[in-house]
């Protein structure tokens, strides 16, 4: 294991620093390429990410460009979606319900209004708050653990838009259960209609053609 190690060490050195330069090549070209139509990149706002198994791989190593430092950072948003050095989903879930709680707080009075029908406020909910949950669903890598915090979200406006039942031995008003709400709402679940979704992108990738980029990335 030493032996390993020691030819190891020197092995990935020679890899990150071959992949610094390439990246510092291309920043080069990109800095040139704006210049010629009279641009100029803000090195404040241009970061980098190095996505690797290896979290402190090139962590020291800056990207310098003429007396302009490009930052290295751990995640960043592209397109609403944010992406992490590890590939994890889990943090791009967590925003997600984030901002669907608040869509649901902004709407909860019309979610518990008398003066609205049952149909009506499941229309809102698939309308307002759910395309901003389900936002880049197709690429979701769910596990268990995600699965669970998403079907908790659903469960919580879905209790607010049937509101609570009378209990039929002690009278009393309780919240729904599960169950209970599984049979009252007749849509496919959160968790179903992302796999759903996830399988139609699917198809949508196998049928697109070689000279497609995204077929190769």
């Amino acid at each position: 294991m030493v032996h390993i190690s020691f030819w190891l060490m020197p092995m990935m050195l020679i890899y990150w620093e071959e992949v610094l330069h390439t990246l510092k090549e291309n920043a080069e070209a990109l800095v040139a390429a704006t210049r010629e139509i009279g641009l100029e990149i803000s090195a404040d706002k241009t970061k980098y990410m190095v996505m690797s198994r290896d979290q402190n791989a090139g962590r020291n190593n800056s990207v310098r460009i003429n007396n302009s430092t490009f930052e290295r950072v751990e995640e960043f948003k592209y397109l609403g979606t944010t992406l992490t050095n590890q590939n994890s989903i889990a943090g791009e879930i967590k925003s997600r319900l984030r901002s669907g709680n608040a869509c649901y707080h902004s709407v909860q009075n019309l979610l518990s209004s008398r003066l609205l029908s049952k149909n009506l406020k499941i229309k809102i909910y698939r309308t307002i708050i759910f395309p901003i949950v389900l936002y880049g669903c197709e690429t979701w890598s769910l596990t268990l653990r995600e699965e669970r915090k998403l079907r908790v979200f659903e469960n919580m406006v879905l209790r607010r838009i049937f509101g609570p039942r009378r209990d039929e031995v002690t009278g009393e008003w309780r919240r729904l259960h599960n169950e209970e709400l599984s049979d009252l709402y007749s849509s496919p679940n959160i968790v179903r209609v992302i796999k759903s979704r996830r399988m139609s992108w699917a198809g949508h990738m196998v049928r697109m053609g070689e000279e497609r980029g995204c077929i190769g990335s």
